[in-house]
């Protein structure tokens, strides 16, 4: 469980263009100009084979998403939507090396979503953990979250065990969640619940 000692909700400073750092990390507010440097590892077939999505068709059209999401809000303005792309810090002066994307979604009851997504040449690197422990922390810290919840499908090893390995906690199986790819996604829902 992780403590929360931050002052009252009218005093919580949000700063949803502030750049987060990690040890090897900075975890860069994501705008369209990350398109050009994420591209190449995002038409990887092997990172969507446990969601419903799908490599993007081109670089603009990634572009157009970065765009959209740059607003860090929900049209309706009620979620912030966080997304980062991470770039290696040693890589911050010259040629930058990204290893990954993160995203966040927080509710208006303080409930926050977070997914992720690590290049394969990255993966079983300790990158993953990293950011997504710098990204909890900005959860907790500045957008006071209640919950943090990870959703994932019953196959994908690697974001279970990513998942309890960062303390979250199974609480729930739905059988047949989803259906994309010819095959059938149960899905297992992993919770971080924060004591006020």
């Amino acid at each position: 469980m992780h403590q929360l000692t931050d002052p009252p909700a009218t005093k919580v400073a949000l700063a949803p263009e502030a750049t987060l750092r990690t040890r090897r990390l900075l975890l860069e507010p994501l705008k369209a100009e990350h398109a050009p440097f994420l591209y190449e590892n995002l038409r990887d077939e092997r990172l969507y084979r446990f969601i419903p999505q799908y490599p993007p068709d081109s670089l603009r059209a990634l572009e157009r998403r970065y765009l959209m999401l740059s607003s860090r809000r929900s049209p309706d303005g009620r979620e912030a939507w966080l997304n980062f792309a991470l770039r290696m810090r040693q890589s911050a002066l010259s040629a930058p090396s990204y290893v990954g994307t993160l995203q966040a979604t927080v509710l208006p009851d303080r409930v926050a979503y977070i997914a992720y997504t690590m290049f394969v040449s990255f993966q079983r690197q300790g990158y993953a953990t990293e950011g997504c422990v710098r990204l909890i922390e900005h959860l907790i810290g500045d957008y006071r979250a209640r919950v943090v919840v990870a959703e994932m499908d019953t196959r994908n090893v690697a974001s279970i065990a990513l998942a309890e390995a960062l303390g979250f906690e199974r609480v729930g199986t739905t059988i047949g969640a989803d259906h994309f790819k010819c095959s059938v996604s149960d899905e297992h829902r992993y919770e971080l619940s924060v004591r006020e």
